[in-house]
């Protein structure tokens, strides 16, 4: 295992620093606006519309609408398109729920940096032009560790490698049983694929408008977020990501 010094570490902090100083994604300067604690957060602009039955992949439609959302926020692309989609599909499939997209975007960048981030920082994952993550983002076994869950096995190892406890997968880390229930095509491959943003994504829509939920009531959205983790600091954790990315900043 590599082992960085102090020096390092304190080099690392201080470069992180400057970084933030300097500006956004983009290296524009910018003043970051204080993040208010309302729940649920302030809902950022809407995606576009979006033909969800068109042929090929439906995201594609929002290549436009989410490039500068990207620029200003440090969402990449691919997962930003992924949760514009998934919003319109809300608005379709779920109409009491109104879940906005910010609201996607702060569990994304919780559970896995919107499909960067897989345990490992020395080899990081990415999102594919596909939208699939890769190298494939599978956390640690639910085997009942200090912190965890005890949950074995569901799928006989399909999705997580594992054949004897169940893992999280996907950029938006579903465990297998959750994914058996939830899990929908949403790129138009005819698969439905965890580890794919737009697939991931309209799943955690399933996920959080279930039971009818009203994410627009204080009550609605702190249900549908502890459904995902019932951990108080998780919930402000994606409360606050969310405010800041309706603030066209990065969280």
């Amino acid at each position: 295992m590599l082992t960085l010094t102090s020096a390092a570490v304190l080099a690392l902090i201080a470069l992180i620093g400057a970084m933030t100083m300097l500006g956004g994604p983009s290296g524009v300067p910018f003043t970051r606006q204080p993040i208010p604690d309302d729940v649920p957060p302030k809902a950022a602009e809407r995606a576009l519309s979006v033909d969800v039955d068109a042929p090929g992949r439906p995201a594609a439609q929002l290549a436009q609408w989410a490039a500068p959302i990207a620029a200003a926020t440090g969402i990449p692309e691919q997962a930003l398109r992924a949760y514009g989609l998934a919003e319109v599909r809300a608005g379709l499939e779920f109409p009491q729920c109104n879940l906005r997209w910010n609201t996607l975007a702060g569990l994304g960048w919780v559970e896995s940096r919107h499909g960067t981030y897989n345990g490992d920082w020395f080899n990081r994952s990415g999102l594919r032009a596909d939208g699939v993550a890769e190298p494939p983002i599978i956390g640690v076994p639910l085997d009942g560790g200090p912190g965890l869950a005890e949950i074995p096995d569901t799928d006989g190892g399909r999705l997580d490698g594992d054949p004897d406890w169940d893992r999280a997968v996907g950029p938006l880390q579903f465990i297998p049983e959750s994914w058996a229930r939830y899990g929908v095509d949403a790129s138009g491959d005819g698969v439905a694929d965890p580890q794919q943003i737009d697939d991931a994504a309209a799943a955690a829509v399933r996920l959080l408008c279930s039971g009818e939920r009203d994410l627009a009531t204080p009550e609605g959205w702190t249900a549908a977020i502890g459904a995902y983790n019932q951990s108080a600091q998780y919930i402000i954790d994606v409360r606050d990501a969310a405010a800041n990315y309706a603030l066209n900043q990065p969280a």
